[in-house]
């Protein structure tokens, strides 16, 4: 049950399940092990040991194979089905020379199995309307391999297919020779492509975190040796061990009756009835303390081992956890009422750890966690990023933050003010039990069985929490905190640009030094209320309310000029999607204010409203259901949040007080300064960083304001700046207000009239001369250099298009082109040449400006395999160009994308999203109409003269990220228009 008290991952953490899952993250084996309790057999086999009560909506069962399946009816998105397979099985069942064979046998169970061919399972599933990767795909952790299907569409017969298919993927791969000697590029490729620091810093953290312990030598990526010593009998001889029916658990949930569900399961797995003995899963170990350890006075208990990794590229990073032995716990309603408790403490001390950094602490950020981590440890983990060279400082103030918590209760105030953003949680979860998803609902039954635990209904969850809550005192809080920071051993390890900074036996003296309790941290218990804030004015008047003429939508204005959209409806219960757009997005600034556009996409929210400095916020949201989300689009900022209409009125006061009366505290703003910096050198440590800092800059031609600040040049940005780039742009343009979903249409009107309708009438304003410009091309590829590993590089490929709304059908008709090429592209350097593991081609068609548009091809492989991507995407543009696709090929595309906006249509994200900034342009509600066809509907003849239009030629922009080392005398980017009219490079 306690999936729902698990809290969100700090950075130690992530690192370590990075580490531990390829593709995505996390049932006990009948036959190898069962640590299930077998008593109360009449219970539903997940339940059994345990008192929490069964959520009826699911049906559980067990074939007399020993498999164990659970199924559930739910109807959101309706006519599809979410099934996942598990198998209890992942890197630590491996055998040394075996490392890696999870991964890859997921890989070969995709390529050719009972029912499907070689090269037939993509087609085929995308043919059932499922899109390879986000519909169809796997993952496989240390502990499992999990095969997921999401079909769209669905009726009795197709439920019969999708499950033929699927049974005949997981009882009866084809592992031929050939298979695996095709499969093993593509997984040494995305081993590659995964590589350089990140997998560098995830091996040294499993190393060091779980030293002694199985999960220390095993990533299931695996390692290029036993990969490449890989062959067909293996891989079989794996298979055969851990593919078997009491290690498999098969989860669905979809718009069909149960009945028909468990009949599925029954026909299409009840004969799976693998030969030779069962193999008892290995043992994981636990952690083991050195034998020199000693105790230290305070947080930490006994060390057992530090790191310190040299990467140049990153910022500082320490971490340390506290390590217990994991052990299958009886998943009871008290065991989850301690759970909770545990997560409330490590909230408090969240809490202080960022009260302590905004008020200009050593350190950026900071947080503690408790992870289960791949039933190895129990832990409870400490990250934090220093925000100089100072780490000790940095170090030593979080461990004083921790300290005090560790000596003195908490306050009454402080625990109900956690309690409360659970209490608020947990009503949410029941508020919007009916709209669950059922991918997600599958989900959980994975991540349940993964850990040993239950499952639990939105109520139950809400009933545990309720009943508890004279049982979190603050004494008991206390206790919980102390043996969150009690274990067997502890172990560390920090991540510095260089070798001076820091050594192993200064690590470990700076974690076992003498710390004084620090509770200045500690917040102060004052109350804060909407109703003692400033009004904004008068309320406004509505002046016009008209049909949009799709579904019950309405266009109101106010006598302001503030315009809304609001469709009122019941699809997602207590769920209201809210988007504000103001002003002309990037359109507001010119070359001298850019410097300052990324501070405030990070800052603006954080410098306040009002009254409201960032703690206040925090405290007068808690316990409600809101959000302060900032973006800019290219002609418009957008104000976003999903809220209820409890919370409605409120939430628009405060994005209506951001315009009205904005606050510009100086710490939030100088700390996001602190946190670019920090991360701008890490851009140059890998491709995919390169790529995030300057393929936008170079794709606008050398516009500046999409040009990344270096750290010296962040140093010169100050709050003063700040206020004068942001303060005239938050006074000037028109409003538009979005909001889809569970409100009354006399609610809405209320809101907005006491908030934005109460502001004065805007000053229009006039977006200042377009930067941006299509890149030279026909020069060759741009070439940028990066400092990561020597066999890692990207590259990328673009055909100008378009733009505008005028043309929307041709950029919906793109969109289909692309995918075909996307799939061309996919079979020839992941397929046939396994030079890339994800090669990717997109479509971009700005609808608020004619020009901008572009297909994109990119990749990542080795520096050696660059030309051949060049050469493979411009024959596939010379193709399709010369000769139209067959109808086979185009339906491959087409089916997805229909079933793609058929299931996204019935929520009211969809809605918001397609008709965004529809109330000042009607001519977006129109256009809405005709998405499907115009995203489903082609023919081969539409597909070549597009393009022919856009591909033919030689007029693609290219750009290669390479080593270093061979970016001399190569073409260098764009150059950048300055402030003051003169060009620069970077």
């Amino acid at each position: 049950m306690n999936a729902y008290f698990r809290a969100a991952p700090v950075a130690v953490a992530s690192l370590l399940l990075a580490s531990t899952a390829v593709m995505a993250q996390p049932a006990p084996s009948a036959e190898a092990a069962r640590d299930w309790p077998d008593i109360e057999p009449d219970r539903p086999w997940i339940y059994r040991g345990s008192d929490v009560p069964p959520d009826v909506e699911w049906e559980f069962g067990e074939l007399e194979n020993g498999l164990r399946y659970a199924v559930r009816t739910n109807e959101v998105p309706q006519d599809q089905i979410s099934i996942r397979v598990r198998i209890d099985a992942g890197a630590l069942h491996e055998q040394d020379s075996e490392r890696g064979f999870a991964h890859l046998l997921e890989h070969l169970t995709f390529r050719e199995s009972k029912y499907l061919a070689e090269g037939e399972t993509i087609p085929r599933w995308e043919a059932l309307g499922a899109t390879f990767g986000s519909d169809t795909n796997a993952e496989t952790s240390a502990t499992h391999t999990v095969y997921k299907l999401d079909v769209p569409n669905m009726d009795p017969e197709k439920l019969d297919e999708v499950m033929r298919l699927l049974s005949g993927m997981v009882t009866a791969p084809a592992l031929t020779e050939h298979g695996v000697r095709t499969e093993v590029p593509i997984v040494l490729a995305e081993r590659r492509e995964r590589g350089g620091a990140s997998r560098r810093i995830s091996d040294a953290s499993r190393e060091t975190y779980f030293a002694g312990q199985r999960l220390a030598e095993r990533s299931p990526i695996g390692t290029v040796e036993t990969l490449e010593g890989a062959d067909a009998v293996s891989v079989r001889a794996f298979h055969d061990r851990w593919y078997r029916p009491g290690n498999t658990v098969v989860s669905i949930a979809g718009d069909f009756p149960t009945a028909q569900l468990e009949a599925a399961v029954e026909k299409w797995f009840g004969s799976w009835n693998p030969s030779g003995p069962t193999v008892p899963a290995p043992s994981f170990g636990d952690p083991v303390a050195r034998s020199d350890a000693r105790i230290a006075d305070g947080a930490l208990a006994p060390v057992g081992g530090v790191r310190v990794l040299v990467e140049p590229g990153l910022p500082r990073n320490i971490g340390y956890g506290v390590m217990r032995p994991w052990r299958k716990v009886a998943d009871t309603i008290e065991y989850n009422e301690g759970l909770l408790i545990d997560q409330l403490a490590l909230a408090l001390i969240n809490r202080r750890l960022e009260a302590r950094a905004r008020g200009g602490g050593s350190y950026l950020q900071a947080g503690v966690e408790q992870q289960d981590v791949s039933r190895s440890v129990d832990a409870t983990f400490v990250s934090v990023t220093p925000l100089g060279e100072n780490w000790k400082a940095a170090l030593m103030d979080v461990r004083a933050v921790i300290a005090d918590a560790l000596a003195t209760p908490p306050t009454e105030a402080e625990i109900a003010r956690e309690y409360a953003e659970y209490e608020n949680a947990f009503r949410i979860g029941v508020e919007t039990r009916e709209v669950q998803q059922m991918a997600d609902l599958a989900d959980d039954i994975v991540r349940a069985v993964d850990i040993r635990e239950t499952v639990a209904a939105p109520e139950t969850v809400l009933m545990v929490l309720e009943g508890m809550k004279p049982k979190v005192t603050p004494d008991r809080v206390l206790a919980q905190t102390r043996a969150l920071f009690t274990g067997a051993v502890v172990r560390g390890m920090m991540i510095v640009p260089d070798e001076s900074e820091a050594s192993e036996a200064a690590f470990q003296q700076a974690m076992l030094a003498p710390v004084t309790a620090d509770a200045s941290a500690r917040l102060d218990e004052k109350q804060i209320s909407f109703d003692e804030l400033p009004t904004l004015g008068t309320p406004g008047t509505l002046v016009a309310a008209e049909p949009a003429g799709i579904m019950e939508i309405e266009t109101l204005t106010f006598d302001n000029g503030v315009k809304a959209l609001i469709w009122p409806n019941d699809a997602e219960p207590g769920r209201i999607n809210l988007r504000v757009r103001f002003g002309n997005g990037y359109g507001a600034f010119d070359a001298e204010d850019a410097p300052y556009i990324a501070l405030g996409q990070n800052a603006l929210m954080g410098a306040g409203i009002g009254e409201l400095g960032q703690e206040e916020l925090d405290r007068i949201s808690t316990g409600r259901k809101m959000g302060l989300d900032f973006g800019i689009e290219d002609d418009e900022f957008v104000m976003s949040a999903e809220t209820r209409a409890a919370d409605l009125t409120d939430q628009l006061y405060l994005f209506a007080a951001k315009l009205a009366m904005p606050r510009w505290d100086e710490a939030p703003i100088l700390r996001s300064r602190a946190a670019m910096q920090l991360g701008y050198t890490s851009y140059s440590s890998s491709p995919q960083g390169v790529m995030a800092r300057d393929l936008e800059y170079l794709l606008r031609g050398g516009d500046p304001r999409f040009y990344t600040e270096s750290s010296k040049e962040l140093d010169g940005l100050t709050p003063e700046g700040f206020r004068e780039v942001w303060e005239p742009v938050l006074k000037t343009g028109p409003i538009q207000i979005e909001m889809f979903g569970d409100f009354t249409r006399e609610q809405a009107i209320e809101a907005i009239a006491k908030s934005f309708g109460a502001l004065p009438e805007r000053t229009p304003s006039a977006p200042l001369a377009t930067l941006s410009r299509y890149p030279e091309t026909g020069r060759g590829p741009v070439v940028l250099g990066h400092d990561g590993d020597p066999d890692q590089a990207a590259a990328i490929i673009a055909w100008p298009t378009g733009g505008g709304r005028e043309n929307i059908r041709l950029s919906r008709q793109l969109e289909i082109l692309s995918q075909l090429f996307n799939n061309r592209l996919f079979d020839a350097m992941r397929e046939r040449l396994g030079a890339s593991y994800a090669p990717n081609v997109g479509s971009r068609w700005p609808l608020d400006r004619s020009d901008g548009g572009y297909i994109i091809a990119t990749a990542q492989l080795q520096p050696k395999d660059v030309p051949a991507f060049y050469e493979e995407a411009r024959q596939i543009a010379r193709d399709l160009v010369a000769q139209p696709p067959t109808n086979e090929e185009i339906g491959r595309v087409t089916e997805p994308l229909r079933q793609l906006i058929s299931r996204a249509s019935s929520g009211n994200g969809f809605w918001i999203n397609q008709l965004a900034g529809a109330a000042r342009d009607p001519r977006r509600l129109d256009q809405v109409r005709t998405i499907l066809s115009d995203y489903s509907e082609t023919t081969p003849e539409a597909m070549q003269q597009l393009a022919q239009m856009f591909l033919a030629g030689e007029q693609a922009f290219e750009v290669s990220i390479v080593p270093e080392a061979q970016v001399e005398g190569q073409p260098a980017p764009a150059p950048r228009i300055m402030g003051d009219g003169t060009t620069g490079v970077r």
